[in-house]
């Protein structure tokens, strides 16, 4: 009989590194949360970039919809590389519950406030916040207490939301901004 991918981890089904309440995870432990989370943000951001994909496309601006198509391609393999490296063979349990600075995980970008029209220049400027901030994320675990190991994916990571955020600014940099500042498309026009 085939064993689930905790009881292979050897970890519960709560959450990776999950230990007994009132004692800390070990380094691997550490490792598999972090790890979990930035599958989780990998994966959330290729969702997104692929909504934006869409919406992008629906309203004309095929070559920025391709970029963002590109972009959720470059996100999906991320995650895939996490499930490999960690040899999960599905999708780990949510990590635990943290605070996020807004309503947004980081390295995602919402579009919940945006009208059914989104212009490219919006677009782009919204996946570049929502990049830094997962960058800032990703420098402050590499910079924080935890485990070596942990420390150094999370500089890794960052470095890779640095590039994305760099290809978001030459893209914006190009891109006409929307006239009226984009109080059409506030408003859904």
């Amino acid at each position: 009989m085939a064993r689930s991918l905790h009881a292979t981890l050897d970890m519960p089904e709560t959450s990776p590194g999950t230990k007994p309440a009132g004692s800390k995870p070990t380094a691997e432990g550490a490792y598999a949360n972090f790890m979990s989370r930035t599958y989780a943000m990998e994966f959330e951001a290729t969702e997104r970039y692929a909504q934006f994909a869409q919406r992008l496309q629906e309203n004309g601006n095929g070559d920025c919809a391709l970029f963002f198509r590109q972009l959720a391609e470059i996100e999906d393999r991320h995650a895939k590389r996490i499930l490999v490296s960690m040899g999960w063979t599905s999708l780990p349990a949510p990590p635990p519950a943290i605070a996020w600075e807004g309503s947004e995980v980081p390295g995602t970008a919402g579009l919940a406030s945006e009208g059914s029209l989104m212009h490219p220049h919006r677009a782009l400027e919204l996946a570049l916040r929502r990049e830094i901030q997962a960058q800032k994320y990703f420098e402050g675990v590499a910079s924080g207490g935890a485990p070596q190991r942990v420390r150094e994916a999370a500089a890794e990571m960052a470095t890779e939301e640095r590039r994305r955020a760099t290809l978001i600014e030459t893209w914006l940099a190009r891109a006409p901004r929307p006239i009226f500042g984009g109080e059409l498309e506030k408003i859904g026009l």
